[in-house]
């Protein structure tokens, strides 16, 4: 039987996997559910074999269907490495740099990169997304991102790896409060506040409920904000306390009656490292954009 394979219809079940609905799917895709519908019935009937089980909690993939996603993902990276390679010898084509990195990374540490990077590169698009970093080496490992920044001890074997940069978290207080008298706190001791924190969902956020979590001990929040601005201007303001990088410390604490201390667990202390595959077999794009990144910390 011959088997007919389409690149719409890889996008469009990447796509359907990742929001585990065919709705999310389709709006992803910029199809309606009608015409998404008919194309995933035509690929498994060309196919002879089903590649979702629909219910009424959304999809979930067969068999099958996960061996068809990650050829999709595999071939997809493959033509945007050709995209990316053909891009200096011909004029108007686009590349894509899948990317993925934690919260501090996203903030403090790949914006000038970043704006350099596309200044030289006006026809790469950045699909930048914040992602813990267990996540991160996942989706490295089976396609569906080019490049990752992680920290901490998340294991990466497997994947190719270069060490960035070190960053400390610390505990930011108003001027004055108890937890900044003795210069350095434990966790298990900051938890007896009330936090200030990004909104839920985020790469930090999550990583701290997971923290304290493992003390079995609550982690309160007070108010929860959208920006690292916003966490520094509530805790002046005595909303609570927070823990942030102490590059963002050094960076938005100006004038603003704020103090710190040192967070003591070993957790605190965390390197960065830029994560691929093969950084060999990226992109020209995308070997442009890590060895930029490479080179900015390299010289810090």
């Amino acid at each position: 039987m011959a088997m007919h394979f389409d690149i719409t219809d890889f996008r469009l079940f990447i796509n359907i996997a990742e929001t585990s609905s065919l709705t999310r799917g389709a709006e992803r895709s910029f199809l309606s559910v009608p015409a998404t519908s008919n194309r995933i019935k035509n690929l498994e009937d060309n196919l002879g074999m089903r590649l979702l089980e629909r219910s009424p909690q959304g999809v979930t993939l067969t068999n099958a269907g996960r061996t068809y996603l990650q050829h999709a993902r595999i071939i997809l990276s493959q033509l945007e490495m050709l995209t990316g390679d053909l891009q200096q010898y011909a004029e108007g084509l686009k590349g894509q740099l899948r990317l993925l990195a934690n919260t501090t990374a996203i903030t403090e540490y790949l914006p000038p990169v970043v704006g350099e990077y596309l200044k030289t590169h006006p026809d790469v698009h950045i699909d930048m997304r914040e992602r813990l970093s267990d996540d991160i080496v996942r989706c490295i490992r089976d396609g569906s991102a080019d490049l990752g920044i992680v920290s901490g001890s998340v294991v990466t074997d497997g994947l190719q790896s270069v060490p960035l940069v070190s960053s400390r978290l610390m505990v930011i207080a108003p001027e004055g409060h108890p937890i900044l008298e003795g210069g350095e706190v434990h966790f298990k001791e900051a938890l007896q506040y009330a936090f200030v924190s990004l909104l839920e969902g985020s790469a930090i956020h999550v990583f701290l409920s997971r923290a304290a979590a493992a003390l079995h001990i609550p982690l309160t929040i007070r108010v929860q904000v959208a920006s690292s601005d916003a966490i520094f201007r509530m805790v002046e303001a005595g909303a609570g306390i927070a823990i942030v990088p102490q590059a963002g410390f050094e960076r938005l604490k100006g004038s603003q009656k704020i103090g710190s201390c040192k967070l003591l667990d070993p957790w605190a202390v965390r390197t960065f490292q830029l994560c691929a595959q093969d950084f060999d077999g990226l992109s020209a794009f995308a070997r442009d954009f890590a060895d930029s990144l490479i080179d900015c910390y390299r010289a810090a």
